[in-house]
């Protein structure tokens, strides 16, 4: 097929008037006017445009760049309208743009009115969509898919891209699929528009005489979505939570390289649930079907990209140790993927990072065999991706960051060397701007999913940046490990709720809510606690000031520390009960 057909392939309205009227919603397309849609503000119902659609004179007339989707809850419909965009770059000479602000915007009012039960629920769910709104890394294209990688992309049939977007995309990395339904079943092909979350990173390589563009595109698995803590390992359909496939794309003098690596939790059943400690135990739930969880993870690996090498990051001892060895004990039952550890801790730390060339060493000759994919200047398949390497630390962010960076910077070596770009003595490290210009990338990247699973920046952004850590790297890692503690305990619940409900894993119908109703309690124990302890050890810190003073000051003094203690102990017993958590599904 054709990769790039610019005068054919389907288009979508890239700028939408939105008309309020009292109603119903108006949305017509800026370019086709006469192309839109209705949505009754009485039962969220969509119409198609008719001469009469827009009689009247409307609140309110506004400009919107596309509808992500709609759904339904107990006081009607809500549509979610993209409000602002930035163009990001290209993808194949198509722009890509990212989400930078998105909208609910009420448009129905139930089939009958609500109980006071219901409408604490809705508001409960409207505080969701809030959230929802504010959900990072985002990307689209008008006119082209970017849920599919290229070499798999360039396997399409002949007359792929004439197909409506939503036609061409991966259900797997479109993050509004379960939205976009109503869309879909009212033939809206020309407003549908997938949204691909992940990161999406591109940056030009000046080299030696012809420029190169190199762009990151990372895609994030919606079939186990959520947070770092509510959603860990894999489901009982070999879903691996935080599952991301990254494409490191070049483009040279009319070639096109493609190299692609995979993360994810560690595809069993395990779950680590917060409760106010840093680094909250390990629980490995030993499940009848564990071994079919595993096989049916990889299997789906083998199906999509062929011969699989799966690298475990993770630490040899304490509680990632006996995951770790739970996984080696699994994956010995798996002959065709080969399983390999590396304590990258143990081997890495202390300014030791070049010791990811030990990695390297070892999965070598597996790693060149599984290649890239490469397309010449005519469009003829020179080369081809027939394996990925699988990554994973516990996280699958800050270790796996790092690694998966070392060995793409192996590969982009490789191929530049193969297009003509370097000689065969030449590597990317060698021309100063550029490898900065790569490096960035691979930062930027990490940053950017670690926001969408942790709440915070990446980890360890100096090893990848410098090869090795710098005062400051230490300074930002523990402000960032300082942000991914609170928003883990005390924001996460919530995030995951909301999650779990725009993704479709959670239906809202009338009747009586099937989770505690109590949906405020990390919120109202919080406060409590932390005054306690503050007070506690206020008071405790001014009466130590006089403690000296005489022994009265000094029996007081110890009271107030007993008691200071008592209430840290009696807050970190109850971490679980203070932590926020989900409330819709709760574990998946």
């Amino acid at each position: 097929m054709e990769i790039e057909s610019s005068s054919n392939h389907f288009k979508l309205h890239s700028e939408l008037e939105l008309h309020e009227f009292q109603d119903k919603l108006v949305i017509r397309a800026v370019d086709s006017p006469d192309q839109g849609f209705a949505i009754s503000r009485v039962d969220g119902n969509i119409d198609e445009l008719r001469s009469d659609t827009c009689t009247g004179n409307p609140s309110k007339i506004s400009t919107i760049y596309g509808v992500a989707g709609t759904i339904r809850l107990l006081a009607g419909t809500y549509i979610l309208a993209v409000t602002s965009r930035r163009e990001v770059g290209t993808y194949l000479g198509f722009p890509i743009y990212q989400v930078m602000s998105m909208k609910f915007l009420s448009c129905g009012q139930g089939s009958r009115p609500l109980n006071s039960e219901e409408k604490r629920d809705e508001a409960y769910y409207l505080n969701l969509l809030k959230m929802v709104e504010s959900t990072p890394g985002l990307y689209y294209s008008y006119e082209t898919d970017i849920t599919v990688n290229l070499q798999r992309r360039f396997k399409l049939a002949d007359g792929w891209m004439r197909k409506p977007i939503w036609k061409q995309a991966d259900p797997q990395y479109v993050w509004n699929k379960y939205i976009i339904e109503e869309l879909i079943e009212n033939k809206l092909d020309g407003f549908i528009m997938p949204l691909l979350q992940g990161s999406f990173q591109t940056g030009k390589l000046k080299l030696k005489r012809v420029p190169a563009t190199i762009t990151l595109i990372s895609r994030r698995s919606t079939r186990r979505l959520g947070t770092r803590m509510w959603r860990r390992g894999a489901n009982l359909q070999g879903d691996a939570a935080n599952f991301i496939e990254t494409e490191q794309l070049m483009e040279f003098d009319g070639f096109i390289s493609s190299f692609l690596q995979v993360r994810g939790s560690i595809p069993l059943i395990w779950e680590q649930i917060v409760d106010l400690s840093y680094k909250p135990r390990l629980n490995i739930i030993h499940h009848e079907e564990t071994a079919k969880v595993v096989e049916r993870h990889f299997h789906d690996l083998l199906q999509r990209y062929g011969e699989t090498v799966a690298v475990d990051l993770t630490d040899k001892h304490g509680d990632e140790g006996e995951l770790s060895m739970a996984f080696a004990a699994e994956m010995e039952k798996l002959p065709d993927v080969r399983y390999v550890s590396f304590d990258f801790h143990q081997k890495c730390g202390n300014g030791n990072f070049d010791n990811i060339q030990l990695l390297y060493d070892e999965i070598s000759e597996d790693f060149e065999e599984q290649g890239y994919f490469l397309l010449g200047p005519k469009g003829e398949i020179l080369a081809e991706q027939e394996g990925v390497i699988r990554s994973n630390c516990i996280d699958c962010l800050d270790r796996t960051n790092v690694t998966q960076s070392f060995l793409a910077r192996k590969s982009l070596n490789t191929q530049l060397q193969r297009v003509g770009a370097f000689s065969s003595i030449d590597c990317i490290s060698m021309f100063e701007e550029d490898f900065e210009t790569f490096k960035t990338l691979w930062v930027e990247q990490g940053d950017e999913i670690s926001l969408e699973y942790a709440g915070s920046h990446a980890l360890k952004r100096d090893l990848v940046r410098f090869g090795k850590q710098t005062m400051a790297g230490r300074i930002k890692d523990g402000l960032s490990a300082l942000s991914r503690y609170y928003y883990n305990n005390f924001q996460d619940g919530l995030r995951q709720d909301a999650i779990d409900l725009i993704s479709g894993h959670y239906t809202v119908k009338y009747g009586p809510p099937p989770f505690v109703p109590n949906r405020n309690e990390a919120l109202s124990y919080l406060p409590v606690a932390s005054a306690l302890l503050i007070g506690g050890l206020t008071v405790t810190s001014i009466t130590l000031n006089r403690a000296g003073q005489n022994a009265q000051s000094f029996i007081s003094s110890l009271v107030c520390a007993s008691a200071t203690a008592g209430v840290m102990a009696l807050v970190k017993s109850n971490g679980r009960q203070i932590c926020s958590k989900p409330r819709l599904c709760g574990l998946l």
